[in-house]
């Protein structure tokens, strides 16, 4: 009689303990359907259909949100809208998960190009210039053509004003 509480505090104390929960998966799988629907959203940003494609992306990302290459294709779809922001916010969050991602990293820096921010942009190539090392690698490639564009906004010629007489 005199033990039971005590035993009952060490059981209670003992089921708050924290412990491995046998379905969790570690986190560098991603869910197979959330593959799938990111799959579906690149073959539609493919064809030009950005709404469909944004679409299944946010569907994959509501899936797994840890799927950091739908984020990064979501920046794709979102540089082809000309959302260059919402590009760069996107690629951070692939980044967050991930911060040598390379596809992330060279997305990133195609953004920040078209923003005018070429000194971030040439940031992210020396990133991705030591991520590659010698062998380089087509990530480098993109962004190097990118920065030696330049920002397409400001290759567009401004509309001309009429003049007033």
């Amino acid at each position: 009689m005199r033990l039971t509480p005590f035993v009952l505090c060490l059981g209670l104390a003992a089921s708050t303990l924290p412990m491995a929960v046998v379905g969790q998966r570690p986190d560098d799988q991603i869910a197979p359907q959330s593959v799938a629907l990111m799959k579906q959203g690149e073959a539609l940003l493919a064809q030009g259909k950005f709404i469909e494609a944004d679409d299944a992306l946010e569907t994959a990302l509501v899936v797994d949100p840890k799927n950091r290459a739908a984020f990064t294709v979501m920046a794709k779809v979102a540089i082809k809208e000309k959302l260059y922001g919402q590009a760069i916010r996107l690629t951070n969050k692939a980044l967050a998960l991930e911060p040598t991602d390379r596809d992330a990293l060279a997305v990133q820096g195609e953004a920040m190009v078209e923003l005018g921010a070429l000194p971030r942009a040439k940031d992210n190539l020396a990133k991705l210039q030591q991520l590659c090392g010698t062998a380089g690698c087509p990530q480098v490639a993109v962004l190097s053509t990118a920065i030696a564009k330049g920002p397409a906004l400001a290759a567009a010629k401004p509309p001309e004003v009429p003049k007033k007489n």
